[in-house]
């Protein structure tokens, strides 16, 4: 229903992209799912074609010189993942959950996994295309470890107190904060009690 009803938004994004330089319009990378299983990750592209990194592992600051004018304006609104609603509708996401990390995510110039001991438990439940530490304001570059380490308490914290009224809360959380929360703006979330 959200794909249908997002269908004109989508077309104008897609048309916008297209436009800027000709190139491809969707990014595609791979991710880790449910129990740590691998899926391809679409996104609308935001970077220079000739910049893109499919590993995942340099990420882009704000004054990058490989973002797009567009994909300044559509990572900054979130709008760039709205094409993982297909994600969802394959089965391979849902709405609400930990966002998924590419394989090897690094934060602060370490691997997840050493960083948090526990990263593992964040798999699992399905990745969501939000999430409770998203809407919290742990979103964005991960350069900062203490902060990284947050938000995978964040997801812990969400698979612990899992409920549909939770469910409901962050989708809402999303539609009328989240598209249009500035990075500059953000601040460090809070666990869940």
């Amino acid at each position: 229903m959200a794909l249908v009803l997002l269908s004109p938004l989508l077309l104008c994004i897609a048309a916008t992209i297209r436009l800027g330089d000709g190139g491809s319009i969707l990014f595609r990378q791979q991710r880790e799912g449910l129990n740590g299983q691998l899926f391809w990750l679409l996104k609308f592209r935001t970077w220079r074609e000739d910049g893109c990194d499919a590993t995942g592992i340099s990420q882009p600051s704000d004054g990058d010189p490989r973002l797009t004018p567009i994909g300044r304006f559509l990572r900054r609104t979130s709008l760039d993942e709205l094409p993982q609603l297909l994600n969802v509708l394959r089965g391979e996401m849902s709405l609400v959950g930990p966002r998924p990390h590419v394989p090897g995510m690094r934060a602060g110039g370490t691997s997840y996994r050493q960083l948090v001991p526990y990263y593992a438990q964040r798999l699992q439940m399905k990745p969501g295309l939000t999430g409770w530490a998203q809407v919290n304001g742990l979103r964005g570059p991960t350069g900062d470890p203490w902060l990284a380490r947050g938000r995978i308490d964040q997801d812990l914290a969400y698979i612990e107190n899992f409920s549909l009224r939770l469910d409901l809360k962050i989708l809402t959380k999303t539609v009328f904060g989240g598209f249009l929360m500035r990075p500059e703006r953000m601040r460090t979330g809070r666990v869940l009690q």
